[in-house]
């Protein structure tokens, strides 16, 4: 396996990664048509950060066929850091989308690149420069993937990176992702979810038992609640805010969730660099802002057919809306 290597100049390293799966989905359009499209709940928030304008990477392995070039091409045509992305002769991970209406998916990857993902092959000194580093999507089902990211959440929560984490609930699921909801949870800063993750993480339509079931593996974190047509909300400690998302015409939902964090994660790297050095305390985040700024990204990405990344202008005008 290789990693993929940029032949610009060294860089500083990018502030905000995301590990996981980048994939292709096979979408059905007909009896007998699909259409391919670039995808992948990890990378796609990794595409979002860095469309907003932070340093961002996506952190994963992907295939040296025509559907990795595709994905090689669209990370760099992103801006991504490249030097994250690593590439395997194994064969593709697939996303087989056979119903849009709820979405229905089957995975396709025994033995797929993204299996193959190497933390040690990343480049040496990484994780000082790194504000965030965003984990979730079916990478933490897939063995010996999800152990690997794991265990490279636990080194980085020992360092004092920041941790987001998006389960993004999918049919693989079941029981058995339970201890690894229940560990990435307690590692996490931020954990983003839907009210619909909440059904089918907890198996339960108590969706506000589920959420305190969550909330109680880390009462620190902070929890982003998306709630489709209804907005979003935070829960920060014994705080609540929720905001309604404001007046768009829907296209599309695709990817909406992906830059709803990525958004989020934004809003904190800029309050944080903002911030005058203090040698007190840091000031505690301005989470209504941040919920304000994260609604405004997920609307955006709703203007666009497919998981089009919000532009940083695009979201800034659907702020005055909110």
């Amino acid at each position: 396996m290789d990693a993929v290597m940029s032949d610009k100049p060294v860089l500083p390293f990018p502030q905000f990664i995301s590990a996981g799966e980048a994939l292709t989905d096979l979408i059905r359009v007909g009896a007998d048509q699909w259409l391919s499209k670039t995808g992948g709940s990890t990378w796609n928030v990794a595409r979002a950060a860095a469309s907003l304008g932070v340093s961002s990477a996506f952190a994963g392995a992907i295939s040296q066929d025509w559907f990795g070039d595709e994905l090689h091409a669209a990370s760099q045509a992103a801006g991504l850091d490249l030097r994250f992305l690593q590439r395997a002769a194994r064969s593709p991970l697939l996303a087989v989308v056979y119903e849009t209406t709820p979405p229905q998916y089957n995975f396709i990857g025994d033995n797929s690149a993204d299996l193959s993902f190497d933390p040690g092959l990343l480049p040496d000194g990484w994780q000082q420069a790194a504000s965030w580093v965003h984990f979730g999507g079916i990478s933490l089902t897939r063995s010996p993937l999800a152990e690997r990211l794991i265990e490279l959440a636990e080194d980085l929560h020992s360092r004092g990176v920041k941790i987001s984490y998006d389960p993004n609930f999918r049919n693989v699921m079941d029981q058995r992702y339970d201890p690894v909801l229940k560990k990435m949870a307690q590692l996490a800063d931020v954990i983003k979810v839907s009210d619909e993750d909440l059904a089918g993480l907890f198996r339960t339509d108590d969706t506000e038992a589920a959420l305190a079931t969550l909330r109680g593996f880390n009462p620190a974190a902070t929890v982003l609640l998306t709630l489709g047509s209804q907005g979003a909300a935070i829960h920060a400690g014994d705080q609540y805010w929720q905001v309604a998302p404001p007046p768009i015409t829907v296209v599309d939902t695709v990817g909406a969730g992906d830059a709803g964090i990525a958004g989020l994660i934004y809003s904190l790297i800029q309050e944080a660099a903002a911030a005058p050095a203090t040698s007190g305390q840091p000031a505690a985040p301005d989470w209504l802002q941040h919920l304000r700024f994260s609604i405004a990204c997920g609307s955006a990405a709703c203007l666009n057919a497919g998981a089009k990344p919000p532009q940083l202008a695009q979201v800034r005008a659907l702020l005055e809306k909110i």
